[in-house]
């Protein structure tokens, strides 16, 4: 196994602070205990521009700094009520699709690879998490968990994964020319 090295300190720190600064960018949903946010966006740029190892690191990091109390969740709560309440599985989602993100970039280094790994680790498998964990903490059923906790954010997610793509993208040709 590979060490540690400064930078991935540095990077994943980095990104969890952007993760959790995204997550002032709240709005709420009358119809769904979920809010939309931009930490989704801040999950796909992880996954875009970091290594596996730092992407894992930096959601870990984020996740383990809220479930302290730190108020990085979304509109600035914190616990682990959270992580335990209807909006736990998104927050692990993050962590299991900024992974995904990763390794997928790898194979498929492009605006539209970069596209694909967003929509499957940004979008499917967080909302996979997300509408699992939310009708099972709510009872509310697997139908109208969808409805209420995937359904009205895809237009939303889809735009966030089209701009990381394109972010991700640039800033990786970037760092390769350097």
């Amino acid at each position: 196994m590979n060490k540690l090295k400064t930078k991935d300190f540095m990077y994943s720190s980095i990104f969890a602070a952007v993760i959790s600064v995204l997550g002032f960018l709240v709005f709420p949903l009358p119809f769904s205990p979920v809010p939309v946010t931009g930490q989704s966006l801040g999950i796909m740029l992880a996954g875009c521009l970091l290594t596996t190892r730092q992407a894992a690191m930096a959601v870990g990091t984020f996740l383990l700094i809220g479930i302290a109390g730190v108020p990085v969740f979304a509109g600035g709560t914190a616990g682990i009520g959270i992580l335990l309440g209807p909006r736990g599985g998104y927050l692990i989602g993050f962590l299991v699709g900024a992974i995904i993100i990763s390794i997928l970039k790898k194979r498929f280094n492009s605006v539209i690879g970069l596209g694909f790994a967003n929509v499957i680790g940004g979008i499917v498998v967080v909302y996979l998490f997300g509408v699992l964990w939310l009708n099972w903490v709510t009872g509310m059923g697997i139908q109208a968990a969808f409805a209420g906790g995937a359904l009205p954010f895809i237009p939303g997610d889809i735009f966030k994964a089209v701009v990381a793509s394109i972010v991700g993208y640039k800033v990786n040709k970037r760092m390769e020319d350097m």
